[in-house]
């Protein structure tokens, strides 16, 4: 019996060996694949942290971008407001030009009072365009530009050059640095 016993405890004991034998080599393998498994996940999350800071990147230069181009259009807004109303007035301004322009020595005293007051008028126009930055393109005895002006006729001067301005058939005026109205002008060819 007790060799049965013995026996027994041998048996129990190789038992216990061959479980421990088997639970150290489960656990180095379960840890490698655990490893393996960190590490593939720490790559996969690297490779996406790169991916989201690039995108942040990115979508900070296109804010400001709009920033900028916004800017630059309430700028340029800014800069030409009152372009609209400028160039509803300029045909105003036109029909004064002509009316000043009549002759007044043989006019009545009635209507020469008016043409006094139109001049009076035509002058203070001229200096609020002066003050808001509008100014009439000098175009006559000067080269034909037509960058900011139009060739609406065409006569021959042989005293002049070819491509000189001989008359300004209608004045064009430049808003701060813009063309708002090119002069219509007649062309010596």
């Amino acid at each position: 019996m007790e060799e049965k016993i013995e026996n027994l405890e041998v048996e129990e004991t190789k038992e216990e060996i061959q479980k421990e034998s088997k639970v150290e080599p489960e656990l180095p393998k379960k840890k490698e694949k655990k490893k393996k498994k960190e590490d593939v996940e720490i790559e996969k999350l690297k490779t996406e942290n790169a991916q989201l800071n690039e995108k942040i990147l990115r979508i900070n230069a296109e804010l400001q971008n709009i920033k900028r181009r916004n800017s630059e259009e309430m700028s340029r807004l800014l800069k030409y407001d009152g372009e609209t109303f400028i160039k509803k007035i300029l045909p105003i301004i036109d029909n004064f030009e002509r009316a000043i322009n009549m002759d007044d020595a043989n006019l009545e005293d009635e209507v020469s009072k008016f043409l006094s007051g139109f001049k009076m008028i035509y002058g203070n126009l001229k200096n609020i365009l002066t003050e808001c930055e509008i100014k009439e393109i000098e175009c006559i005895g000067k080269d034909f530009d037509p960058s900011n002006m139009e060739a609406v006729l065409t006569d021959h001067d042989e005293e002049k050059e070819s491509g000189c301005v001989l008359d300004c058939l209608q004045k064009g005026y430049t808003y701060k640095d813009k063309v708002i109205r090119p002069a219509m002008v007649k062309v010596n060819d």
